[in-house]
């Protein structure tokens, strides 16, 4: 199956809960999930059915999915191989996840949302410590230097719509942002709790593909 190219914020309200899909849109009121926080299709208003453990896993696994933007096959693969490491598959998860390129391009505020991140590195815009990687799912190490190819920098997106969020814009913890060179640093490994991710979904998420 291929990627879901519908509106974004249909994920949002079929899972309850808003994933940020949209960037600066996600914040304001004219949010799908502000504006109708229900989901979608003709039976969407009426009163929800409570979960059973295994619709809980499913719509874990889902919301994390469409939070990283990634299709099952690549999912699914991330965290078969964090259950088969001989350690707590909590982190390793969560690492595969955070740690890909089109994320660490996101947390550093080069694009509003993980889409807009993946579409700047697909195009190659971006380089990692000078050379230039256009493979979103490239894993990025502590100590890397992310930063935008020069020629990349006169381009209407990065001259003129980037500068209007971008100074404003706050990096995590474990990213050193230089807003002057437009360059960021991975400082050292997010923790769990710098990913947004709740436990408690990540632990549905291994039962769900622990069956």
């Amino acid at each position: 199956m291929g990627r879901y190219l519908g509106p974004r914020e249909k994920i949002e309200r079929r899972i309850g809960e808003k994933l940020f899909l949209k960037g600066e849109r996600s914040l304001s009121q004219k949010s799908a999930m502000t504006r109708k926080p229900y989901p979608p299709g003709m039976h969407g208003q009426s009163r929800p059915k409570k979960l059973s453990e295994f619709g809980q896993q499913l719509k874990a696994k889902q919301k994390v999915r469409n939070i990283y933007r990634l299709l099952e096959k690549q999912f699914k693969a991330y965290v078969k191989r964090a259950l088969e490491s001989k350690t707590e598959p909590y982190e390793p998860i969560m690492l595969s996840l955070e740690t890909r390129l089109d994320n660490v391009v996101y947390r550093m505020g080069f694009g509003q949302s993980r889409d807009q991140a993946r579409q700047i590195v697909n195009h190659g815009h971006i380089l990692v410590n000078g050379k230039k990687v256009n493979i979103p799912s490239y894993v990025t190490k502590q100590g890397d230097v992310i930063s935008i190819r020069e020629g990349s920098k006169r381009s209407p997106f990065f001259a003129s719509l980037m500068p209007q969020w971008f100074q404003k814009y706050e990096a995590p913890a474990w990213i050193i942002l230089d807003k002057e060179k437009i360059t960021g640093t991975v400082k050292t490994k997010p923790s769990v709790a710098d990913s947004g991710i709740r436990t408690e979904d990540i632990q549905s998420i291994i039962e769900y593909y622990s069956r």
